[in-house]
């Protein structure tokens, strides 16, 4: 079980911005740490045990599910990994830059260099980190589904459990800490025995998310046009982003 913060090894490849890209990465995380906020309970003296605990549960509760359904991982044992809410959002960072690779590709290949496409990725960026750093507040555990063959095995099918936010739950409502945290483990690698127990179920689905991603054609007039419009409605007085924005 690696340290709190040992997620962030995503920074610097995935999560780097290109030059044609439409979407403001670094951005997008500098607002999601800046929305994700201080975390609760980072002292060693909370998280005294974590670790030990989820490698434990995380274990048993693959023995567990593959009791009950018969579902055994196809791709070794499930590995879990604690993380704090920046780790989480540099995860996910790196997933959302993947799966909407194919869009962000053929836009960026469109738009022409200049102030609005630039703006139209800073825009693109805040709103994704905005989401993330919410999301990042209240998220327990994540099975990263998005796993790519010639990226860094180590680095992927993993099961990430959020330090503050599983510690900040047990001390509000009281949980049994024990229990609460193989519950949760047990949730985490019940989703990964779908997609790793049934041999064409990752692979079918990736493929249908693949097969939509490509068949998108983004006009960069739209993107450009939707811009035009949210500046229009910041002059009258409105909110642009109050029904999805950019992201939209």
């Amino acid at each position: 079980m690696s340290a709190p913060s040992a997620a962030p090894a995503t920074r610097g490849t995935e999560v780097d911005i290109l030059a044609a890209d439409p979407v403001d990465w670094e951005l997008a995380r500098k607002v999601a740490c800046r929305v994700a906020g201080k975390e609760p309970f980072t002292g060693a003296q909370h998280r005294d045990g974590l670790e030990a605990d989820f490698d434990r549960y995380t274990a048993q509760a693959e023995d567990l599910v593959a009791e009950c359904t018969g579902l055994r991982s196809l791709s070794g044992n499930a590995r879990g990994r604690v993380t704090d809410r920046n780790g989480w959002i540099d995860v996910n960072l790196a997933s959302f830059r993947r799966l909407l690779r194919p869009i962000t590709t053929k836009l960026g290949e469109k738009l022409e260099d200049g102030a609005a496409p630039s703006l139209g990725g800073k825009i693109a960026g805040a709103e994704l980190g905005m989401m993330l750093g919410w999301m990042s507040t209240r998220v327990l555990g994540q099975y990263d589904l998005l796993v790519i063959e010639d990226e860094n095995p180590e680095a992927q099918d993993i099961v990430y459990y959020v330090a503050p936010n599983v510690l900040a739950l047990e001390r509000r409502y009281a949980f049994p800490k024990q229990e609460f945290r193989l519950w949760l483990a047990l949730h985490e690698v019940t989703h990964r025995a779908q997609f790793t127990g049934v041999p064409w179920m990752r692979e079918h689905f990736l493929g249908l998310v693949n097969s939509t991603m490509e068949s998108v054609d983004p006009d960069p007039k739209q993107f450009l046009a939707a811009l035009q419009r949210m500046i229009e409605a910041r002059k009258r007085g409105e909110d642009p982003l109050a029904q999805g924005g950019m992201m939209a």
